[in-house]
């Protein structure tokens, strides 16, 4: 028979179980309102990121592992391109908010990477041009260690792609399920590509 301290730990983790999954629901609904607000501000004329996010909008993002730099080049895409959708969006800041919370421990990367060592746009993985560069962007995307001038699904990496009739989100989660297993990532680009 559980004890009274046993049965008062299970009630506990029920609780803070429950109250998790309202924190879950409650930070996509904030995601959304946030993001709309931005698109709103950017049509109006709001243009540089300094002036786009307040000190509480930051700490939100800060809490959910993303920066205003990477939601800034979303809302500017979405507006000027059409693309990526608010739900693909949320769907890739969905995956960095997971691995930051649960593979990183909630804890931030120390430095961003330098942009200069990511592959050339014209480098090659598979006979396919751009795919080493997006491995490594998708990885830094991951990590939280982008560098500001650098966009995981920008308009090359959604180009790529399209090419191998891969989604932006399920690419950042092939690339997160493959770690350091860069042939996983490949033989599932390719056997796409080839479907």
């Amino acid at each position: 028979m559980p004890t009274t301290v046993q049965l008062k730990n299970t009630h506990e983790t029920i609780e803070e179980n429950r109250i998790m999954n309202v924190e879950s629901e409650d930070w996509i609904e904030s995601f959304r309102s946030l993001f709309d607000n931005k698109v709103a501000n950017y049509k109006n004329g709001i243009q540089k990121v300094e002036a786009m996010f307040s000190k509480e909008e930051e700490d939100f993002l800060r809490s959910i592992g993303a920066t205003p730099q990477e939601i800034f080049d979303f809302v500017e895409d979405w507006t000027d391109d059409g693309e990526p959708d608010p739900d693909m969006i949320l769907a890739i800041t969905q995956i960095r908010r997971d691995f930051f919370l649960n593979d990183q421990q909630g804890q931030h990367a120390k430095f961003v990477k330098i942009t200069d060592l990511f592959p050339p746009r014209e480098a090659k993985l598979a006979g396919l041009e751009w795919f080493p560069r997006i491995i490594e962007k998708a990885k830094a995307k991951l990590y939280g260690d982008l560098p500001p001038d650098l966009m995981y699904s920008c308009g090359g990496d959604r180009r790529f792609l399209k090419k191998v009739k891969v989604k932006p989100d399920e690419f950042l989660q092939v690339v997160r399920e493959a770690g350091d297993d860069v042939e996983h990532i490949v033989k599932f680009v390719t056997d796409r590509f080839q479907q």
